[in-house]
């Protein structure tokens, strides 16, 4: 990242991370087994027999979902990144900072929904705080711990190896399309219909890799998982690479691909594989139990493949294409912000944003 250029919308650039972030994590401490580190998605703290995993990451709470699916989606997304550590998340910590034009009401609806799928995960709400104060806004209300206990012999700390096959359920683009069509189904109507645009909104229950994570560690020989977040699952398989000094052949028609999503991604112009995709998962696993994880996940009803094979790490990672090869390279800029801000323009160009 050059210094004094403007940052873009979503995570951090990665090189910024890796020389700005990374190298200052306060106290060095022996108990700390997993810390913060790009492609990684919980930290870990070793208490003996046990592990204890957690994950932080905003409190998303965005109106336009509806309040029930928003709190929904607050919940998956803080317990996805708990469970590919393959720990079931277990307690929950939540820090409230809201809107002074939330009322009472609003609040009371979006906590029932959140108390609702904790109970259905077995997740307990740990602690918190809860105000409102001026500046919050929505879609970032706070912020939010999950933790997860489990055995350490549980535990998958990435580290893809030569000879391991690699897997991705649901396909790209799961979040991309569950957003864009709940918050944008004009545009989407427009273009397929009012009977797709219902099909696209149900992608949004997709947005979770928790029984997609959890399904995979029970199987066995997982040596690797990754929720494909920003950038999408070309930037996740980079990352799930990169953190494991590994190099990766893909196969890109070999990568499961809803039919509705890739129309959805047609409609507003974005590129599937870079744009971001909370729900799938990617894992690499030994190659004796590749083809028993995607069974596993097709018996749970959730759509899988095996799209290629990790190799050692200098041979870099090659993506296969309609019979042209290229090496894949992080995407850096996720295309989902550019369109979501300028389709919230297009909804409503006079302030840019729903009111």
């Amino acid at each position: 990242m050059v210094k004094g250029k403007l940052p873009g919308l979503g995570k951090i650039n990665p090189a910024f991370f890796n020389e700005t972030i990374y190298p200052r994590l306060g106290a060095d401490d022996d108990s700390v087994l997993v810390k913060p580190r790009n492609g990684v998605d919980f930290g870990v703290v070793d208490l003996g027999d046990d592990v204890l995993v957690a994950s932080t990451d905003p409190f998303y709470i965005a109106p336009a979902l509806g309040w029930e699916k928003a709190a929904w989606f607050a919940v998956h997304i803080l317990a996805s990144d708990v469970a590919v550590s393959g720990i079931r998340p277990r307690y929950l910590a939540v820090d409230l900072n809201l809107p002074p034009e939330m009322s009472e009401e609003t609040l009371e609806t979006i906590w029932k929904a959140v108390d609702d799928e904790c109970r259905k995960l077995g997740i307990a709400v740990l602690t918190g705080h809860t105000a409102r104060y001026a500046g919050c806004s929505y879609p970032m209300v706070g912020g939010a711990t999950m933790f997860g206990i489990g055995k350490k012999e549980s535990l998958i700390v990435p580290k893809a190896l030569p000879g391991d096959m690699i897997i991705v359920s649901k396909g790209p683009a799961v979040e991309t399309t569950g957003l864009m069509a709940t918050q944008f189904p004009e545009f989407l109507e427009r273009c397929h219909g009012a009977d797709f645009v219902e099909l696209a909104q149900r992608v949004f229950y997709q947005m979770s890799t928790v029984k997609d994570a959890l399904t995979a560690a029970s199987v066995g020989g997982v040596t690797a998982m990754h929720d494909a977040t920003e950038c999408g699952v070309f930037g996740g398989l980079f990352e799930v690479a990169q953190v494991s000094g590994a190099g990766m052949r893909i196969a890109l028609e070999d990568i499961v691909f809803q039919d509705v999503i890739r129309k959805t991604c047609e409609c507003f112009g974005i590129d599937a594989f870079k744009a971001i995709s909370e729900g799938t998962l990617i894992a690499t696993v030994n190659p004796d139990k590749a083809g028993a994880v995607v069974k596993a996940l097709e018996r749970k009803g959730i759509p899988a493949s095996i799209i290629g094979e990790v190799l050692p790490g200098g041979e870099g990672i090659t993506v296969s294409e309609g019979g042209r090869e290229y090496g894949l390279e992080h995407p850096h800029a996720d295309p989902f912000w550019i369109r979501f801000e300028e389709y919230l323009k297009k909804q409503n160009p006079v302030h840019g944003k729903l009111i």
